[in-house]
């Protein structure tokens, strides 16, 4: 099934920054699209953004757009986002997951071998 192991998340103020890493073993995920999710107090997961297996497509959701970039190395079998320009409401546990379809949706249903995910808490 293989395994995504998260890390980088943390406290930080307003207009802060983090990079988030998604380190993948056990499966060649290199050749799936990956996605970046997250789920703050109360709320439902919710997508945030994905990247094609080649690196060459990107999409964001729109609450994220110009302040997080998703890329990623296939060669270290590693997917990172950068949170830059962070707000209180980006305050979520962050998970990455794969698209072993590379459907590129932002659901979910798409979606397997999730991590455990990484902490992010955005204080103002």
């Amino acid at each position: 099934q293989g395994q995504l192991v998260e890390s980088g998340g943390g406290l930080v103020q307003a207009g802060g920054s983090l990079r988030l890493s998604c380190a993948a073993s056990g499966r060649t995920f290199r050749n799936y699209a990956m996605g970046w999710f997250r789920q703050g107090p109360g709320k439902e997961r919710e997508f945030v953004a994905a990247i094609s297996w080649s690196g060459g497509n990107t999409y964001y959701a729109d609450s994220v757009k110009g302040r997080f970039t998703i890329s990623r190395d296939n060669a270290a079998n590693t997917v990172h986002l950068q949170v830059s320009s962070l707000k209180p409401e980006d305050t979520a546990v962050y998970y990455c997951a794969a698209d072993p379809r590379n459907t590129l949706l932002p659901s979910t249903a798409s979606y397997d071998s999730w991590g455990q995910g990484t902490q992010v808490t955005v204080s103002s």
